[in-house]
């Protein structure tokens, strides 16, 4: 593969796809944020109006119920900690390609810059994607742990 196929193929792929994701993680993480302040705040103000009309109980337990429901999506998908990584991750191999196009920083002492730039490119990624493997790794696992330790605790 030559330098040209490789920034184009691979790498500026690749900061696409985390710039991507990145936005759509930091769209949804606000979107949902700013729901449950709105429904969390809403409560106490239909709390006064209770007394009025019948369905404000309705609206209460709705927002509140609701603002469960958002914080478990929340647990579930990690829009937060998607959103930080993946600009993380983004703007790192940006800042590899900037370096290694001006041949400054690292770049500008070694014989073989491209063959770096490949190292480097493909350490970030393989970090994230290491990184990724274990938080889900650690979701599956986590309500296992939980149900084993209850059912061993309650037979001694």
């Amino acid at each position: 593969m030559t330098e040209e196929e490789y920034i184009a193929k691979r790498l500026d792929e690749q900061i696409e796809w985390y710039d991507k994701k990145s936005k759509w993680n930091q769209k949804w993480y606000k979107r949902l944020k700013t729901a449950e302040f709105v429904l969390a705040a809403s409560v106490p103000v239909l709390v006064a109006f209770v007394t009025y009309h019948w369905f404000i109980k309705v609206a209460i337990a709705t927002a509140g119920s609701a603002v469960a429901v958002i914080s478990a999506v929340h647990g579930l998908y990690n829009f937060h900690e998607n959103w930080i990584e993946y600009r993380s991750v983004c703007e790192a191999l940006k800042r590899e390609k900037h370096l290694y196009l001006t041949r400054s920083g690292i770049y500008t002492e070694t014989e073989n810059p491209f063959s770096l730039l490949v190292d480097r490119v493909e350490s970030i990624m393989a970090r994230e994607n290491i990184a990724w493997a274990q938080v889900h790794r650690q979701k599956v696992s986590v309500p296992q742990r939980a149900v084993l330790d209850r059912s061993s605790s309650t037979g001694s």
